[in-house]
């Protein structure tokens, strides 16, 4: 399914890809892999999304092994390309940092660099083709496969709570208990005396509690929502141009019959990258590079596949864009969050 080949809808196609790898106990009291979305929501709580915590560890690894790379091997002679783009995104996370934090903390730099580094690696992987990596864990036996750890809301969620516990944990820390208690008790209203504080203490509460619980629910979800929709996009352009290739391209299917088989999907990407690395290299012109795209696209899958290839292109151009912003979001609303919790009112 995952490689897009075999008879299935496009229902079928949207919802194989939007299911996660989901392990917990069946209704028989087994435990297993769910096969299909509602067996996963019959897991309930106690169910895990395997692939969501596989690719969120393996990337936050990455990050941290590359990193630690460069600041091992960083000197004060000429840097590579790689430690000048990690140092520039150093100096700006600690630009943002230092110009929106208005507390004293050396853990906060830090975390603002985690962040926005594993959650823009996340959101980065929304930009490999949807069915090269699922038809991957086909291969080895794995049904589902959800790349994108941003577009599951138990991941999205888990670290907008995180960054809450982190609030509430500075806020008493700073301020005291009572401090944080006066701060929802007391704002944004004042009144004198016993009898006027006991009038306000009640909508004060609620209003302050209700701004509080906001902050994570509108971190993750938004977060959540973007990186999601930008998923279902992708897919749905796979689905339109892969449905189209039947029709325009049925030469494939009078050659391999019904099945294309995964070499020459294989030797067509690879022709692609030769094409694009001799242009890198100045062994082909703008001109020809572009022309010989043209045909290895209409060879491959026809009119609808060189199409589906531009629409995918453009949107993973504006998208790229989403994916930065996202990241950038994220951790200056977690920096703005626990500067207010470091601040007395």
């Amino acid at each position: 399914m995952a490689s897009g080949t075999e008879n299935v809808t496009p229902s079928e196609y949207i919802g194989h890809h939007l299911q996660n790898l989901t392990f917990g106990q069946h209704a028989d009291g087994s435990w297993g892999i769910a096969h299909s979305a509602a067996d996963a929501q019959a897991m309930g709580f106690w169910s895990f999304n395997v692939d969501t915590i596989f690719w969120a560890v393996v990337l936050g690894i990455g990050f941290y092994v590359m990193f630690r790379s460069v600041a091992k091997k960083a000197n004060s002679g000429v840097p590579t390309r790689f430690q000048a783009l990690v140092e520039i995104i150093v100096e700006f996370v600690d630009t943002s940092v230092r110009e929106s934090f208005h507390g004293t903390s050396k853990f906060i730099a830090p975390l603002a660099l985690t962040l926005f580094v594993w959650i823009f690696f996340m959101n980065l992987m929304d930009l490999i083709p949807v069915d090269w990596l699922p038809w991957v864990a086909t291969q080895v036996g794995v049904p589902y496969q959800k790349v994108v750890p941003t577009t599951d809301v138990n991941a999205t969620m888990s670290m907008a709570i995180t960054v809450f516990i982190m609030i509430i944990f500075f806020s008493i820390k700073i301020k005291g208990v009572s401090g944080f208690i006066s701060e929802l008790t007391g704002q944004p209203f004042a009144a004198k005396g016993t009898l006027g504080k006991a009038v306000f203490f009640l909508p004060n509460l609620l209003l302050e509690t209700v701004a509080l619980l906001a902050k994570p629910i509108s971190l993750g979800l938004r977060l959540f929502g973007n990186l999601y929709a930008g998923e279902l996009i992708f897919i749905l352009i796979a689905v339109v141009f892969t449905a189209g290739s039947g029709v325009f391209a049925a030469g494939l299917s009078s050659v391999f019959g019904e099945h294309v088989p995964a070499w020459f999907w294989i030797l067509a990407t690879a022709s692609v990258f030769a094409t694009l690395w001799l242009s890198m290299k100045g062994a082909l012109s703008n001109k020809r590079t572009v022309l010989l795209l043209a045909i290895e696209m209409l060879l491959v899958g026809g009119l609808a596949f060189l199409g589906g290839q531009l629409m995918h292109f453009g949107w993973a151009v504006f998208h790229l864009l989403v994916v930065t912003l996202q990241a950038f979001i994220f951790m200056m609303l977690t920096i703005v969050y626990l500067s207010m919790a470091h601040e007395h009112h």
